[in-house]
């Protein structure tokens, strides 16, 4: 982490001003991606300046780097940032491999097949090379899905959605998210009534406001 803070830091200056859009930082910044992938740390408005600079420079177009772009939007899900890095990749690119294996594993992801996506992935295991903590990011993402989806959900079916997880690793999910099991194999969500708050809407229109509008109106 500290080669990423301190990349940071150097990439943050090249990204003011009219350097942004300089094609000869194009190699400090594709490092910085791969920096990012390795050390598990992610800026996304550093990989927007990459994608920016490939639309401006197609000749410079690196498909590894995007699909390392890629996958890093994937692990800040459910964020929108996949969706403002593909729009920022031709269609003739989002046909090539590995970017279209990809763009399907996001699209399973965010219509919540995530059973279908962990079989997906693991028949492009290729694709993971050198990002690490990509599938526990994934996790947490499931996890929140879970958690304003379900009160309850059977054990097996959870352990599915993670990945096919071990009743140890399991357990790791459930006490990080707090979530308790009993015997007949449910774990416990939460109450979604708990979690709706209401709002009271208050809205005031004084005596001018009216007359105005029907005077207006006549």
């Amino acid at each position: 982490m500290a080669m990423f803070e301190q990349m940071r830091a150097n990439v943050g200056k090249l990204l003011k001003g009219i350097d942004r859009y300089n094609p000869e930082n194009l190699a400090t910044l594709e490092r910085y991606v791969e920096t990012q992938a390795k050390e598990n740390a992610y800026d996304l408005e550093a990989n927007l300046a990459v994608l920016k600079l490939y639309q401006f420079n197609p000749a410079f177009f690196q498909t590894t780097v995007t699909a390392q772009i890629l996958l890093k939007a994937l692990t800040n899900l459910p964020h929108t940032d996949f969706t403002l890095c593909k729009c920022m990749i031709d269609q003739a690119h989002q046909e090539e491999r590995p970017i279209r294996q990809i763009l399907y594993l996001g699209d399973l992801l965010e219509t919540c097949h995530f059973q279908a996506f962990w079989q997906a992935l693991d028949e492009n295991m290729d694709l993971l090379e050198g990002i690490t903590g990509f599938e526990d990011s994934v996790r947490k993402f499931i996890c929140h899905v879970v958690g304003i989806t379900y009160q309850h959900i059977d054990r097996w079916l959870l352990a599915e959605m993670l990945g096919d997880l071990t009743d140890s690793q399991l357990k790791v999910w459930m006490s990080k998210y707090g979530w308790s099991a009993d015997e007949s194999g449910q774990i416990f969500i939460c109450s979604q009534e708990e979690s709706i708050k209401p709002k009271n809407i208050v809205e005031k229109i004084d005596f001018d406001s009216v007359s105005s509008i029907m005077a207006s109106s006549q």
